[in-house]
């Protein structure tokens, strides 16, 4: 007889921060976790509750078969989300007004019956308030970092880099002068020399007490965690991951998580159900176009070039005038997801949307990512270089055109155009002639596309049946499985 039998199934509060580069990833780790036995609640905050929701109907968040779907105020009213320093007004109010409503849902989980005591909290990275939450109650924590693993060995240097007087800039003339780019940062383990301004948008900054530099202190409090998650992959960071194990117990790469769920080896164990029919939908906070697909199913593979900014980047007017003109004129057809909210004034210009209006291009606010760029007739990416942006593409095997502008995506260009050989970097100022020329660069550059091809097999290789993604998955369950039954 199995001597488990009758004993207490593990039991995994997921906290993600709430934006969507952390939410898509936590849903993600949290359906591999969930076909592997764990039962899981996902905690959103009330406000992207009701927005999914609005988005996707009650359904997309009732949960079903041991995974549930919770919600805790963000401390912030309706009123605030329209304010310019919205972003930042939810982080420090996440970071200080949250633990309490966790702390409590925790309490009510771990007395309600048919539910299993709580036997580990994962949080996001920036979520890490709930490390303390869960170090009060009792209970193990995971932290997963939902960025790379080089932004966040860079993000951890950060209390150095003060301390050495990198940052704060001595004067704007900084940010103009080439310090950024000339500087070059050699110490920091497991990450090759790197420029300061590589290391973050944090440092571009002439404030000593500047939000970014404050929120830089996050990073290192996540070594407060039993274990560090990653979706990333061991051959792609294999350096940098070095580093960390001397930080960290325990690291799990379980990535690209996209890539793992493809695998029909990860289906549900829990009453018969299929990888194909389980929670099988993600958490959209926009509307999603999915006729985009049909559209195309009608071009040419490796034809198209596919555009999409991310969640959180504004442009302003001239800045999508030029990338609209440079898409136009790389001569492929094209295909721009941009929301409706990325565009500071006004929307993209009339005589381009009359020009290209004639099939050659597609233009939408939101996207299914993962199978647009899995869809053959996709050959390049235009991207900010978000870190589930990158991982999407690495598995994919599209080359990219880099546009940083915000934290790690800076460090992810740098390894995506220097050290893994996928993608070219448009600067800064952006003009219609580079980003035609670089469009045209990633999609006729063999050595680019033998590269994109080789991570991709690596990629399939690392969360295949064996490979170390998919082993590392099967780790995690069983340390969960051993904090749910201590005496086994």
């Amino acid at each position: 007889m199995d001597r488990r039998a009758g004993m207490a199934r593990p039991h995994a509060v997921v906290v993600p921060y709430p934006g969507a580069g952390n939410i898509n990833p936590a849903l993600q780790l949290a359906k591999l976790l969930h076909r592997r036995g764990v039962f899981i609640t996902f905690v959103n905050t009330e406000h992207n509750h009701h927005v999914v929701q609005d988005v996707e109907g009650a359904a997309a968040v009732r949960g079903r078969d041991g995974f549930r779907f919770e919600a805790i105020p963000d401390g912030l009213s309706d009123a605030d989300c329209g304010k310019q320093d919205y972003g930042q007004s939810l982080l420090v109010s996440v970071t200080t007004r949250c633990a309490a409503p966790l702390r409590d849902l925790i309490v009510r989980f771990n007395g309600t019956p048919g539910v299993p005591p709580v036997t580990c909290v994962v949080p996001t990275g920036l979520m890490n308030f709930a490390l303390g939450v869960a170090r009060d109650l009792g209970i193990p924590s995971m932290v997963f970092w939902c960025a790379g693993a080089a932004s966040l060995q860079a993000h951890m240097s950060m209390p150095e880099l003060r301390k050495r007087g990198y940052v704060p800039l001595k004067d704007k003339s900084f940010l103009t002068n080439g310090y950024l780019d000339k500087t070059i940062i050699d110490w920091i383990p497991g990450v090759p020399p790197i420029s300061l301004g590589n290391i973050s948008s944090f440092v571009r900054t002439t404030d000593p007490d500047d939000f970014g530099l404050a929120f830089s202190n996050l990073p290192s409090n996540c070594t407060n965690a039993g274990a560090l998650i990653l979706n990333s992959f061991e051959d792609l960071d294999t350096d940098v991951l070095a580093a960390l194990r001397t930080e960290y117990t325990h690291v799990y790469t379980v990535g690209p998580l996209g890539s793992l769920l493809q695998h029909s080896g990860v289906a549900s164990v829990l009453d018969g159900n299929s990888a194909d029919n389980l929670l099988t939908t993600g958490l959209s906070l926009w509307k999603q176009d999915d006729e985009c697909l049909a559209w195309l199913d009608t071009q040419a593979p490796g034809s198209v070039v596919y555009a999409n900014f991310g969640s959180h980047t504004v442009m302003t007017p001239e800045q999508v005038a030029e990338f609209a003109w440079g898409l136009a004129d790389s001569g492929r057809p094209f295909f721009w997801s941009i929301r409706d909210d990325a565009v500071r004034s006004h929307g993209l210009p009339p005589a381009f949307v009359a020009e290209t209006a004639a099939g050659r291009s597609r233009v939408t606010a939101w996207c299914p990512q993962e199978q647009v760029l899995r869809h053959p007739a996709v050959g390049c990416f235009v991207t900010h270089c978000g870190w589930n942006s990158m991982c999407e593409s690495l598995a994919t095997g599209v080359p990219m055109v880099c546009w940083p502008g915000f934290a790690d995506q800076y460090t992810n260009c740098k390894y995506a155009c220097e050290v893994w050989g996928v993608g070219v970097r448009l600067d800064a100022d952006v003009r219609r002639e580079q980003v035609a020329e670089h469009v045209r660069e990633a999609m006729g550059s063999e050595e680019m596309k033998a590269s994109a091809a080789r991570w991709k097999a690596e990629a399939l290789a690392a969360s295949s049946p064996g490979g170390p993604s998919y082993e590392n998955v099967l780790s995690m369950v069983r340390a969960l499985g051993s904090s749910a039954h201590p005496e086994a």
